[in-house]
């Protein structure tokens, strides 16, 4: 059994790496997008950053449920404050299962704002990045684990050519 926090800018490719593991690793799926999105989507117009952090709770709930009954799970969502990583640190040592993080890492502003564009939008994400300033700030202060072994993918890179390492990682 094993918790996986995925991390890296919107449209770096989080999803479709988080979609695959879960599909060959038989992993709970727990997309930030898809609660945001929800909540958004019947929120009668509440303010997005209270939503984001409904769905956070909302998000550590169900990961926990999920390791409580012996289920995998991913967290597919940037990792951008040092409580996620804290509260998936906590939960590894109450379900006694493996910590995994994997940074998702597209150093190329508008290669990420093609993708932002091209890709099928869900009510909260970002549909471009307006400054490579803000860009390069993100990226830098995206939150890792200290104690933990981490991933991280050059996601320019075609799908095919790192597949399989990330699957190495993830039988380790």
């Amino acid at each position: 059994m094993f918790f996986l926090q995925m991390s890296g800018f919107p449209g770096s490719g989080k999803s479709t790496l988080a979609k695959e593991i879960a599909r060959q690793k038989n992993a709970v799926l727990i997309d930030h997008d898809v609660v945001k999105s929800a909540l958004l989507d019947n929120s009668m117009n509440m303010d997005s950053t209270l939503v984001g952090s409904i769905s956070y709770h909302i998000e550590w709930a169900l990961i926990e449920s999920n390791l409580a009954v012996g289920n995998s799970v991913i967290l597919d969502s940037p990792c951008l404050y040092e409580t996620m990583i804290e509260k998936g640190e906590c939960l590894v040592d109450k379900y006694h299962c493996k910590y995994k993080y994997i940074e998702c890492l597209l150093n190329d502003f508008d290669e990420i704002n093609n993708r932002l564009k091209q890709r099928d939008k869900m009510p909260s994400q970002i549909r471009e990045v307006n400054s490579e300033e803000n860009f390069q700030a993100t990226l830098a202060n995206s939150k890792k684990p200290k104690h933990h072994q981490i991933l991280t993918i050059n996601t320019a890179m075609p799908f095919e050519t790192y597949i399989k390492e990330v699957m190495e990682y993830m039988s380790r």
